[in-house]
């Protein structure tokens, strides 16, 4: 009882996957603790089996066929298959689809800090640094590469992680439900100034989008 409340202050947070707040994010969750409830069943029978083997009275003891056959391989194949299959559909209900209203930016990583690109009003392209500006509610293709090593671009509460390769342009696609600010993140190590690779998403209403200029906020 102790380590519930522990536990429980894992589950909310700026880097929470667990407190999503977009579409990508949601179904991450979901798989999340299916992952959660298949290795919490397969760990009760683990247990169980330890139990029945130190047990030195009772009940006559269960077939080595039911625990080989029934519960080593039936139970948990069907748990890891269970679990594989939904990795799979969620994966690729993950991938970035075309579509007519997807706005779409550019993530450019450097040892150790985030620019992001994004067309301006005028047509032509502005730069800001740690920070992202998108529409909330409106899918956003972010475009992610690197200047010099392997970084990697997390937003916990809006999608997955993406790889930010030197000379690749990799594409995650990102959605906040609402206006706000959103954490991210490097997930990769990539030298002495990693735990410093923070930057923010900020989703603005769709009919009320800032005025951004080179140097970063409106």
């Amino acid at each position: 009882m102790l380590a519930v409340p522990l536990l429980l202050a894992g589950c909310e947070g700026p880097l929470s996957i667990l407190d999503p707040q977009g579409p990508a994010a949601a179904q991450i969750a979901v798989l999340w603790w299916a992952m959660l409830t298949g290795a919490g069943l397969l760990t009760v029978m683990v247990m169980a089996l330890v139990w029945l083997g130190f047990r030195r009275d009772g009940p006559r003891q269960p077939s080595e066929r039911f625990w080989i056959h029934g519960m080593g391989l039936a139970f948990t194949m069907t748990i890891l298959a269970a679990l594989v299959g939904g990795g799979l559909w969620v994966g690729e209900r993950l991938q970035p689809r075309p579509g007519p209203q997807v706005h779409r930016v550019e993530a450019i990583a450097s040892q150790w800090q985030w620019r992001f690109r994004q067309p301006g009003p005028d047509g032509g392209w502005i730069e800001t640094t740690d920070r992202l500006h998108i529409p909330a509610a409106t899918p956003v293709d972010v475009v992610i590469t690197s200047q010099d090593v392997i970084h990697s671009f997390w937003v916990p509460r809006l999608a997955g992680k993406m790889d930010a390769l030197p000379g690749r342009h990799n594409v995650l696609r990102i959605k906040a439900d609402a206006p706000g600010l959103y954490h991210g993140t490097s997930a990769e190590f990539s030298g002495r100034g990693y735990a410093g690779m923070r930057f923010e998403v900020l989703a603005y209403p769709p009919d009320d989008p800032p005025t951004l200029t080179d140097e970063g906020d409106e």
